[in-house]
């Protein structure tokens, strides 16, 4: 219990629960809602969608290309260094940038949700639908874009695993809502009454930028020194006006400057940690894209896999997680990494089980079970390795680079998922995602011989 932290309960009550304390201190407890709010949208875009699209008489193939819809996730680091240091027109005067740009897209993320829900999704009328995923996903990856930097720069260093643990925490609770929930409400009323209720759950997250406090933005110390270091070469250069230079040096700071200092620090290692970021997952992803068909032509009902997959995830989730934490703190990330991605690999083994034992509804929680559990210890220490590769003047953008290369085996190399479902059966495709994630495992072997490489001091651009 700090002296100088300001809670959501009053100070007596804090002090008969010291140990939640640090989860109750205002600024920590935000992150319970902003992590709802990230969570919130996150599977309506393919996820809950592939269920609306099987129901209507969808092609395997074609819910399958659905998950490009979430390519925003993978590009995002495109656009995060102008959202880092660009205003937001009105709302940046009204509330301060990051918390400006936090209410822009949650906002943005409500309405392309709502455009979702009046879709009216059919065989042959899939591009309003298609319109309204990559919109979600677009306006969600802002979203998570402004998050993860107000996590760093708003939070205490002794606050920042509390906030972390609360974030997952409000994330994993805005997937059971919008998976099994989405999924009870479309069973009992309608998808449109689905999707128009994360809609308006999106509230959740507006009354939490409200509360938050803006930041000091300030720039760190290799950002200041790139800056002054592109306005002296600019001059030199004979770059007649004065605005010219800075709005020069200004772009090199926040477009240029992260990515070189990333690949100067590691030099060719670069490529094998970004190759490493892209394939470790993979194999776990390709498993979880065409869950929701596997489950239907399985033969369970919705309201099956809403009551019985979703909660048991989510509990499955939190506890891999926490474990993973643990591993992380107790055994290092790396052999953190080498538990968690051995588990995912052997966990997609459950899908070939189920497979076999058709619609049975205990096979179904042993087998969601086993698969989030690995997940959540696999995603734990993977989030651990990834924040380590961050330069502290360039979070925002490095790590949007790194969790959008994460996204690509979501989306790019997951988008054929469908068509090759459709051309095996459902144990052979099973199996073959064991099979993709042994590049990921092949690449954590070179990142283990290298590792003191990752991390070491970051040196200066020269």
């Amino acid at each position: 219990m700090s002296d100088d932290a300001t809670y959501i309960l009053p100070q007596s009550w804090i002090a008969r629960v010291p140990r939640l304390a640090l989860y109750l201190e205002r600024r920590v407890f935000l992150f319970l809602l902003l992590g709802f709010s990230s969570g919130l949208p996150f599977v309506l875009p393919y996820s809950a969608l592939s269920y609306w699209l099987t129901q209507v008489g969808t092609d395997l193939g074609e819910v399958g290309l659905f998950s490009l819809a979430a390519l925003p996730f993978t590009f995002k680091f495109v656009w995060a260094p102008f959202m880092d240091r660009l205003p937001f027109p009105v709302l940046t005067r009204l509330l301060g940038r990051r918390r400006g740009w936090l209410l822009a897209t949650q906002i943005a993320v409500a309405a392309a949700v709502l455009m979702m829900a009046i879709s009216h999704p059919s065989p042959d009328h899939l591009i309003p639908v298609a319109l309204g995923a990559v919109l979600v996903a677009f306006f969600s990856a802002s979203q998570d874009i402004v998050i993860d930097g107000l996590r760093v720069e708003l939070l205490e260093e002794r606050q920042q695993g509390g906030g972390a643990a609360v974030y997952i925490l409000g994330y994993r609770i805005a997937l059971l809502v919008a998976g099994a929930g989405g999924l009870i409400i479309a069973g009992l009323f309608s998808w449109p009454v689905a999707y128009a209720v994360m809609a308006a759950l999106m509230a959740v997250g507006v009354v939490a930028t409200l509360l938050a406090p803006e930041p000091d933005l300030r720039d760190g110390d290799d950002a200041a020194l790139q800056r002054e270091r592109a306005e002296a070469y600019l001059g030199r250069r004979g770059a007649a006006a004065r605005r010219l230079r800075a709005v020069g040096a200004w772009f090199y700071v926040a477009v240029a400057s992260p990515f070189i200092e990333f690949f100067r620090r590691f030099g060719a290692f670069a490529w094998v940690v970004l190759a490493f970021v892209l394939f470790f997952k993979l194999g776990d992803t390709l498993a979880s894209m065409m869950t929701g068909p596997f489950y239907v032509k399985l033969g369970f009902t919705l309201e099956q896999v809403g009551l019985i997959s979703k909660p048991v995830g989510l509990g499955a989730t939190i506890a891999g997680a926490l474990l993973g934490g643990v591993m992380v703190a107790r055994l290092g990330v790396i052999r953190a990494l080498w538990i968690g991605g051995t588990a995912q690999l052997v966990s997609n083994f459950t899908y070939v089980l189920l497979a076999y034992a058709g619609p049975d509804p205990w096979m179904l929680g042993v087998t969601i079970g086993i698969e989030n559990f690995a997940s959540g210890m696999g995603v734990t220490a993977f989030v651990a390795y990834m924040s380590g590769l961050c330069n502290v003047s360039y979070t925002i953008t490095q790590y949007a680079l790194l969790t959008s290369l994460m996204n690509v085996g979501r989306t790019l190399l997951s988008a054929p998922a469908g068509y090759l479902a459709e051309a095996v059966n459902w144990p052979t495709y099973f199996t073959l995602t064991v099979a993709a994630a042994l590049p990921g495992l092949a690449l954590l072997a070179a990142v283990t011989r290298r590792y003191r490489r990752v991390t070491e001091p970051q040196p200066a651009l020269n």
